[in-house]
């Protein structure tokens, strides 16, 4: 832009100058720097168990033809007429059969869970993840009204792209010629990162997106764009040893890992074996490196620091340190004598003066911690030896055990075992367990049989990417909005059961099936929303099986599962499952009129569970009566349904102190405050007006 304003600033007509200037800021104001992308229309989602009615938005479920959006004027017996909203003269009518309700981005939505399934390992467990069959915009959406700035870590392993039909947008697959393809992708994540940003606290929280070469230096400069005050750094992942040939280019054999770092967080130096620490060329004896006081090399003379050049006495009977002097001014080469002890000068092999590395005051302080050590005699000479500050750290962090102090209170330390060494990782990652195809699909069909999935990811590589970011958050929240084959519940089971965490996760993901799985399913006669399509889909097939079975330590023929996990000591049989509980849950969509009324408490109920921290299992109402009231030690919450009954309500919510959150049912602020005044709890909400304020400011937000 520079340039472009010295040209003009030379046109001599004022009037002409003026009206060019005016016209380049209008464009400057208007250009993107960075990544440019066409912004495409917002995505729709298809609600099959949705009834419709007049007012609604429909789409034809085969929409491959027709993906026009068209609103329902009336319903009559098995036929609906609609219109599209561009065309309200053109009244068409479909079969309700073949059509859809959807949900458009932008509009209000009022999501519920509907609870399809659980799974019980650990009954005396507080600990339930969570599983959610939903499109991941809509499901982040509830998951915001949940949990903002409460999420510890983000994994997810988006669509990469490829060509292949690996991904859909708006219910098509995008294929490798599609012109817009990269744009529509970005799009497409765009949306999710910015709910994902509301999501992850921002004092301590990690973001991490696995992506390979064809989308990752847009990912890249969209994580750039999304989150500019954040530290983020790219890994290199070795996935397939074995090397996938590529016709016309090299072939693949890995992916990248980006790790977003938001506030405080950073990777945690965690226990790695000998093939992580050789990958970063390190020897590691397993003994704390003691280095010389004397200074050696460049700059070791006694007139490169003058401070350094100071007498240590030591006791010859003993090999105690008893003195320490001060610098021997310059000019002057021989110390005071001390009867009785052995007074030790920095003096090279040569004979000529060098220097002590520290000076007479850090020795002095360092001694007391116990950074110092004696080594030799007097008879042969003897040779002081000091801890870094690196070796020193690593006492600190207990990867060294102090054991005792010696005769100069120097520190003593056991020898640790050289296989293992307390680090963190550099950015290239070749580790023969994060090996797809062998601790990936391999290990799936185990589980589930018959090759259900393509490219799962291999549970130790993800499993290391949540343990580097969450080994110091024992009780982290963790998310994975694209679960895809569920790998992400399954390590965070095996994090948990090697080091006794109690990590909570909850897992997204849509329930489509493959392209091969729908040409099967149409040339049958089946459509998506038809049970027969919908029990082959990826949620039902594959994410929450598999969650199962990894719990149990079953295969779907309820079969021991075979073999251990590798890395865990003592080790882990995989037929032992795992000490966790999971629920398995369907996003649907209220009607917000017949919610202020308390008439769907029954469907809200998940929703208030997963609120107050998904303790203990989830809560239903076994009878069609609503009560006045619901008091749920186990679930650590407690709900006034009946305003008219709050009396009784305090009464006994007093006797559980552990309820330290309420839900108050009533039109009337001034009630609800009155009624909070009145009880001793950290946190409470005004059912219902806090989740339909919630989603109704949330109308026309992409």
């Amino acid at each position: 832009m520079a340039a472009i304003n010295d040209l003009i600033s030379q046109i001599q007509d004022e009037t002409l100058r003026n009206r060019i200037q005016e016209e380049v800021s209008k464009m400057a104001k208007q250009k993107k720097f960075g990544l440019v992308f066409e912004e495409h229309m917002p995505e729709s989602t298809p609600l099959y168990d949705m009834p419709i009615k007049r007012g609604c938005n429909v789409m034809r479920r085969d929409s491959k033809n027709d993906k026009s959006i068209y609103v329902v004027l009336k319903v009559e017996g098995d036929t609906a007429v609609c219109v599209k909203p561009e065309q309200k003269d053109e009244a068409v009518t479909f079969e309700l059969k073949d059509i859809v309700r959807v949900a458009e981005f932008g509009e209000s939505i009022y999501p519920y869970l509907k609870p399809l399934d659980s799974v019980c390992n650990a009954p005396d467990s507080d600990l339930w993840h969570t599983l959610i069959e939903a499109d991941n915009y809509h499901a982040l959406q509830l998951l915001e009204y949940l949990y903002a700035g409460k999420v510890d870590c983000i994994y997810i392993d988006p669509p990469y792209n490829t060509g292949a039909k690996d991904w859909k947008y708006n219910n098509d697959y995008v294929d490798g010629n599609d012109a817009y393809r990269h744009s529509k992708w970005l799009s497409f994540m765009q949306r999710r990162l910015k709910l994902a940003k509301k999501l992850l606290n921002p004092k301590d929280s990690v973001l991490i997106v696995t992506i390979d070469e064809k989308e990752y230096l847009h990912l890249g400069c969209l994580l750039e764009e999304i989150f500019p005050e954040e530290r983020m750094q790219m890994i290199s992942s070795v996935i397939n040893p074995a090397v996938v040939a590529r016709a016309g280019e090299f072939g693949r054999s890995g992916e990248y890992i980006y790790f977003v770092f938001f506030g405080n967080a950073a990777p945690a130096r965690t226990r790695l074996d000998r093939e992580w620490v050789s990958r970063r060329g390190r020897t590691h004896t397993g003994q704390i490196r003691w280095d010389l006081l004397k200074r050696s090399g460049t700059g070791a003379s006694r007139q490169d620091s003058l401070g350094g050049f100071y007498p240590i006495y030591i006791d010859p009977d003993t090999n105690q340190i008893k003195e320490i002097g001060t610098p021997i001014p310059e000019g002057k080469s021989k110390p005071p004598q001390i009867d009785g002890l052995y007074c030790l000068l920095p003096i090279r092999d040569n004979g000529t003066e060098g220097r002590w590395q520290w000076t007479s005051e850090t020795f002095r302080e360092r001694m007391t911690q116990g950074r110092v050590r004696i080594g030799g005699n007097s008879d042969r000479g003897y040779t002081v030896y000091i801890l870094k500050d690196g070796e020193y750290s690593k006492i600190q962090n207990g990867e060294f055990a102090e054991v005792g102090r010696g005769v100069n209170n120097e520190i003593l330390v056991n020898d640790i075992d050289t296989n293992y060494v307390l680090a963190i990782p550099g950015d290239m990652w070749q580790i023969s367990t994060h090996d797809a195809t062998q601790y990936g699909s391999r290990l799936l069909g185990n589980i589930l049989g018959n090759k259900r999935f393509t490219f799962p990811k291999s549970l130790y590589a993800v499993k290391d990417a949540l343990r580097f970011c969450t080994a110091n958050k024992p009780d982290a929240l963790i998310l994975d909005f694209f679960a895809g084959s569920g790998t992400t519940m399954h390590a965070v089971n095996l994090l948990n059961a090697e080091d006794g965490g109690h990590r909570r996760c909850i897992m997204v993901t849509n329930n489509e099936v493959s392209a091969d799985e729908a040409k099967m399913l149409k040339d049958k006669g089946y459509q998506p929303g038809d049970e027969e399509w919908e029990k082959l889909g990826i949620a039902h097939y594959v994410t929450w099986p598999r969650t199962v079975c990894s719990i149990k330590g079953q295969d779907v023929n309820g079969n021991p599962l075979k073999g251990d996990y590798l890395g865990s000591e003592p080790p882990m049989h995989m037929a032992d499952g795992f000490k966790a509980n999971a629920a398995f849950f369907k996003l649907g969509f209220l009607d917000p009129t017949a919610v202020s009324l308390g008439m769907r408490f029954s469907e809200m109920l998940p929703t208030l569970w997963l609120k107050t921290g998904a303790k203990g299992k989830c809560p239903e109402l076994t009878g069609k009566q609503v009560p006045d009231m619901m008091i749920l030690p186990e679930n650590q919450f407690a709900v006034l349904i009946n305003e008219n009954t709050f009396a009784d309500f305090a009464e006994k919510l007093a006797e559980h102190p552990e309820i330290q959150t309420v839900f108050l049912a009533t039109d009337y602020e001034v009630n609800y405050q009155s009624m909070v005044k009145n009880l001793n709890v950290t946190e409470a909400y005004q059912l219902y007006r806090d989740y339909l304020d919630h989603f109704r400011v949330n109308r026309g937000r992409n």
